[in-house]
């Protein structure tokens, strides 16, 4: 499960160095950039779906636990 998350946070920072790369280049059309670089953008924010769900998905079926980190003062 931690290669798991390991290997999906370095693909949404992966899609992110890919959409700061689109934005930076300056040899293409102003609309192709954009459109490369939204695209980046939206796959970004589904690996983050997809992570999170998976998280919840493995909490609930009981491959991981929270650690009950306590809220005040003991």
């Amino acid at each position: 499960m931690k290669i798991f998350v390991l290997l999906a946070f370095v693909a949404i920072l992966a899609s992110l160095g890919v959409a700061l790369f689109f934005m930076v280049r300056k040899n293409r059309t102003e609309q192709d950039r954009g459109a490369r670089m939204a695209q980046a953008l939206a796959w970004r924010v589904g690996l983050s779906i997809l992570l999170f769900v998976c998280l919840l998905a493995a909490w609930k079926l009981g491959y991981i636990q929270p650690t009950g980190l306590p809220m005040g003062p003991r």
